[in-house]
């Protein structure tokens, strides 16, 4: 993801931190964030906190229900399928247009050998963060930082969309391998096959994620 920039505004810093903890699955769609617990958990003040909300909820990370607090936000089926149609759109086209020998192979390549290990120990929060981290070193092929920075935004809705599969195994256990192939396809220079493989995969998680929310009952 990005690097951690010193011009930030402590708000800004505290949201990225907050952000970060969305993207790993620490926090899930509709849970009430406790002002108290995470102001103490971050040593901040709870204003400084309040003003990292208001900038989550102007992303939609978060939203605010007078007299009751602050909650993680639920995506809605609208922004499941906006999200997957940015997906392919950024990572499709970054892998396409990758060099083999780019730096953040190496991390695709750390972010499938930790999804290994993670499924081998049937930790499949785990492997869903490792999937997390592989398809942002995929964005970090295009080199830009604000390609990266954007995909930080929707990394963390990804991940809330994540949350609404109450079995996390059957929602990443087939993208291991699915991972593993397409970063062989990219080191061996066959990159428009990486890039097709990629968007077969990610209509089918999208089908997946949209299946998901449909048995929640809800209205996009």
């Amino acid at each position: 993801m990005t690097q951690h920039d010193p011009a930030l505004t402590l708000a800004q810093r505290l949201a990225e931190q907050i952000r970060a903890r969305l993207i790993a699955g620490e926090l899930k769609p509709g849970q009430r964030l406790s002002e108290a617990a995470l102001s103490d958990d971050l040593d901040v003040s709870r204003n400084s906190l309040r003003e990292a909300f208001r900038l989550l909820t102007k992303e939609g990370l978060l939203r605010h229900e007078p007299n009751r607090g602050v909650f993680v936000a639920t995506p809605s089926m609208a922004s499941i399928i906006d999200i997957y149609r940015v997906r392919r759109l950024v990572e499709c086209r970054a892998l396409e247009q990758a060099y083999p020998e780019h730096p953040a192979v190496i991390r695709m390549h750390a972010a499938v050998e930790a999804a290994l290990k993670c499924r081998e120990a049937k930790d499949w929060v785990g492997v869903g963060s490792a999937n997390m981290a592989f398809h942002a070193a995929i964005v970090d092929l295009a080199d830009s930082t604000r390609l990266n920075a954007f995909y930080g935004q929707i990394a963390a809705e990804l991940r809330l969309s994540f949350g609404l599969l109450e079995d996390p195994e059957f929602l990443h256990a087939p993208y291991v391998d699915l991972n593993a192939t397409i970063l062989e396809q990219l080191k061996a220079g066959k990159s428009v096959e990486a890039a097709r493989a990629l968007e077969a995969y990610l209509e089918r998680s999208e089908r997946t994620v949209l299946a998901a929310f449909a048995r929640l009952g809800e209205v996009g």
